[in-house]
């Protein structure tokens, strides 16, 4: 790895920081002072920087507890981005990795880590998705059964795959999809002659929300939940 992308991620510095703090001959290796920022870091090197010996940070990989009027994005826009609700090191570095409307509360994963983040949101690897929905019109069991065949959503070429819905009583269900498309859930009931009043998210391939988070509150994955995505 290059000295400048070494430090960046094993600091809280910049590129721009890096390579000023490497002119200035602040950087050291065993040898002595680093002033080159394109220097080759290899394993037998110890970085120091200040006293201090440097090592390149690991992928952050968080669960989060949404709650509503928050936004699925890096940067505060009309409402604010949900990465205000967690203290890590370097938010910009990360990506959301399942994405929810501002009034969606629930799961939503966040890693630096690009490959992972891949597994969760490509389209072809049908990751599962687990919604607890409530809805303003009682549901029978002929809607549990036109969602098994495939909802024809409006403006779409394709129906969506099928999905399970589970009734848990006339206005409350439980639908897991294996999609991502645009505002689904609540359009796969508006296709129906429904209206989504509540939107949870519960679950994310093997991944289940924490019922100890409450809303606003993360955490870190454990090492099997990072695994169910390898």
């Amino acid at each position: 790895m290059r000295l400048d992308k070494f430090i960046c991620e094993s600091t809280e510095l910049t590129r721009s920081e890096a390579k000023n703090v490497i002119r200035k001959g602040m950087i050291n290796n065993q040898k002595g002072a680093l002033r080159s920022g394109a220097y080759k870091v290899t394993a037998e090197d110890i970085i120091t920087f200040k006293g201090q010996t440097l090592t390149v940070r690991g992928f952050r990989y968080l669960m989060l507890n949404k709650p509503p009027g928050f936004i699925s994005s890096n940067v505060d826009e009309q409402m604010p981005s949900l990465l205000n609700l967690i203290e890590i090191e370097k938010k910009q570095n990360v990506f959301i990795a399942g994405r929810l409307d501002a009034d969606t509360t629930g799961l939503v994963l966040i890693t630096d880590d690009g490959q992972w983040s891949h597994q969760v949101t490509s389209p072809r690897k049908k990751c599962e998705k687990r919604y607890r929905v409530h809805l303003q019109e009682p549901v029978d069991q002929s809607i549990v059964d036109q969602f098994a065949e495939g909802i024809q959503l409006k403006s779409e070429p394709q129906p969506c795959l099928p999905a399970k819905l589970e009734l848990i009583n006339e206005t409350e269900v439980v639908l897991t999809i294996s999609e991502g498309k645009y505002h689904q859930v609540k359009r796969m009931f508006a296709a129906v002659g429904n209206f989504v009043t509540g939107l949870h998210r519960e679950k994310i391939g093997a991944v289940e929300l924490d019922p100890n988070l409450v809303l606003g509150e993360s955490r870190f994955l454990t090492e099997q939940e990072i695994n169910g995505f390898k």
